[in-house]
């Protein structure tokens, strides 16, 4: 009778097995085909500790190794943007970014200030990225990584929106549009987001 009880579990084994095993892959293949629907370009807003919350004090150097630090900005709308000269999505995003700046220059004083924080990638990588490409706005380096410590970016693109009071009020974790961030940067001007 041992012996028995063995060979029936292991045939029991074998017939929920297969079943098992097509039920994590039938997971697998939907996330997949969630990952690929999923709009990458929309800007998803995420969420974060720091949001209402003072921006950290961030520091990096800009090319000329002149300092950059992040609580001088106070008075004015700051916009960060986290980067890496190969990031796919970086690229893509990156004629998004020349709308934006150029949308934020036309409104004068109450337009923001725009960032390119650099992470993982050399002042002659960066150089040549915006060579091709274009684009012309403070670049900082973040040479100790205090920025992507202090902000907690994992990934990029990431882009940050900080107010007047230093405060941060919004985080996105994939690529922006143009119009959608000036649209919302207006929005919490106006104090409507």
């Amino acid at each position: 009778m041992t012996d028995a009880a063995p060979i029936e579990n292991g045939s029991t084994r074998r017939r929920v097995a297969p079943w098992i095993v097509g039920g994590v892959a039938l997971v697998v293949v939907a996330l997949f085909f969630i990952l690929i629907a999923a709009d990458s370009s929309s800007g998803e807003s995420a969420q974060s500790p720091l949001l209402g919350n003072p921006a950290p004090a961030a520091t990096g150097e800009y090319a000329d190794g002149t300092p950059f630090d992040l609580s001088r900005r106070k008075g004015s709308w700051v916009v960060l943007n986290f980067f890496t000269h190969n990031c796919v999505p970086c690229i893509k995003e990156h004629p998004e970014l020349i709308e934006f700046v150029e949308q934020q220059e036309a409104l004068g004083a109450d337009g923001a200030e725009f960032y390119s924080i650099v992470r993982d990638s050399t002042q002659d990588e960066v150089d040549e990225f915006f060579e091709m490409r274009g684009g012309d706005w403070p670049i900082v380096y973040d040479t100790d990584f205090e920025f992507v410590n202090q902000f907690g970016v994992a990934l990029v693109p990431e882009t940050w929106i900080i107010d007047p009071n230093g405060f941060v009020r919004r985080r996105f974790i994939s690529e922006v549009k143009a119009e959608d961030l000036s649209t919302l940067l207006q929005a919490l001007r106006e104090g409507a987001a």
